[in-house]
C-alpha cells in the first residue's frame, strides 16, 4: 500500500535544534564523507562511493527517485546554532522489507548528544502524522547496541532476524503499529 501523499511532499522540517531537508545533488561532499567514515561501513555498509562523482550518482539515483515517487526519503540532518551537516536521516523503501524502514546516520564526533533521537523521532511522525503510515520497522546489525537503544527508544519492537536482497549479514528486525 502506497503512503498517502500530503501537502508536504518534500518539505523541509525543524525540531528543537535541526533542521531536516531532503538530500539534494548539493550534499555529495557531505555524504561521499560520511559514508566512508569506518563506523558507517560497519554499521551500515559500504556503499562503494570511491569518489565524489559517486556520491552524486548516489544522490540522484537511490535518494531523488524515491523523494519523487513518495514525497519522502532521506534528509540531511543539519544544527540550527551552526548551520552544520552532521548526518542523514529517513524513511526508506527497502528492497527485502514490506515495511517502510526508518534509517538514519551521523557524523561520530555529533553522536551522544541526543541528535539521532531528535531527528529519528521527527521523521517517525512524519510517516506516520503526515503520510498515513500505520507501520515503520527499523533494522540495525546485532553489534550496534547504540543503534539498537534507539530504535527502541523511539517504541519498536524487536521482532525477527532478517536478510535483505545482496547482504550476507542477518540483521534484527523492530517495527512499530
Amino acid at each position: 500500500m502506497e503512503p498517502k501523499k500530503q501537502s508536504r511532499k518534500n518539505s523541509s522540517y525543524e525540531t528543537e535544534r535541526l533542521i531536516l531537508r531532503p538530500m539534494s545533488l548539493d550534499d555529495k561532499e557531505f555524504i561521499f564523507e560520511l559514508y566512508n567514515r569506518p563506523k558507517f561501513i560497519q554499521y551500515i555498509g559500504d556503499r562503494n562511493i570511491k569518489t565524489i562523482a559517486d556520491a552524486e550518482n548516489y544522490i540522484r539515483d537511490r535518494f531523488l527517485p524515491q523523494f519523487e515517487k513518495l514525497g519522502f526519503g532521506n534528509y540531511l540532518v543539519v544544527t540550527k546554532e551552526e548551520n552544520k551537516k552532521i548526518g542523514g536521516v529517513g524513511i526508506f523503501e527497502r528492497e527485502g522489507l514490506d515495511v517502510m524502514d526508518i534509517g538514519f546516520s551521523l557524523l561520530e564526533e555529533f553522536e551522544d548528544k541526543g541528535y539521532a533521537y531528535e531527528a529519528a523521532l521527527k521523521v517517525k511522525s512524519i510517516g506516520m502524522d503526515e503520510f498515513g503510515m500505520k507501520k515503520i520497522s527499523a533494522i540495525t546489525s546485532k553489534d550496534n547496541f547504540s543503534s539498537q537503544k534507539l530504535i527502541e527508544k523511539l517504541g519498536l519492537q524487536f521482532k525477527k532476524y532478517v536478510r535483505i536482497p545482496n547482504d550476507e549479514e542477518e540483521l534484527m528486525y523492530y517495527e512499530l503499529g
